[in-house]
């Protein structure tokens, strides 16, 4: 099994939790939910979004199936507008790998984060482990009190 920071974590503030192991290779949501035999809906991705001139990125969680609705979300953050980075851009603001991007990896970086409204249909969601090859499973509760999430409808159709 895999351990990281984001599992040492969990342990140590005795989250329950379930870990998968997934290929190497960076997966987008839907195929990590096959792999994880999960509902694709339930598996929800992180995207780092950018503001226009100065501020933290934000990192969005979202269902796999879904895009993040940048006008929504500017709405919920008080934003006039937001952008989506290159993946090269988002590792360089993260220090994660695409694929690997996890808001439990960033707790202490002062990214803000929201959850997308969805996540409420479910008792657990899956996101990344923070590095590419690992999911979580934890309840949508304590995801939401580990990244202190804002939750708001900040998702679309593509």
């Amino acid at each position: 099994m895999i351990t990281n920071n984001v599992t040492r974590m969990l342990d140590a503030k005795k989250v329950t939790y379930t870990a998968f192991e997934l290929p190497e290779e960076k997966l987008g949501a839907l195929e990590a939910a096959e792999v994880m035999h999960a509902p694709p809906q339930q598996v929800f991705k992180t995207i780092v979004v950018t503001r226009y001139g100065s501020g933290k990125p934000v990192l969005a969680v979202v269902p796999g199936p879904l895009e993040v609705d940048l006008k929504a979300l500017a709405r919920t953050l008080g934003e006039k507008k937001l952008r989506l980075p290159t993946q090269r851009e988002a590792e360089r603001l993260t220090g994660l790998q695409a694929g690997g991007i996890s808001a439990l990896a960033l707790i202490k970086r002062g990214f803000e984060v929201v959850l997308d409204k969805a996540a409420l249909a479910y008792q657990e969601i899956y996101v990344s482990g923070g590095q590419r090859g690992l999911d979580i499973r934890l309840p949508v509760q304590a995801f939401v009190d580990l990244t202190r999430a804002k939750i708001a409808p900040v998702s679309r159709k593509s």
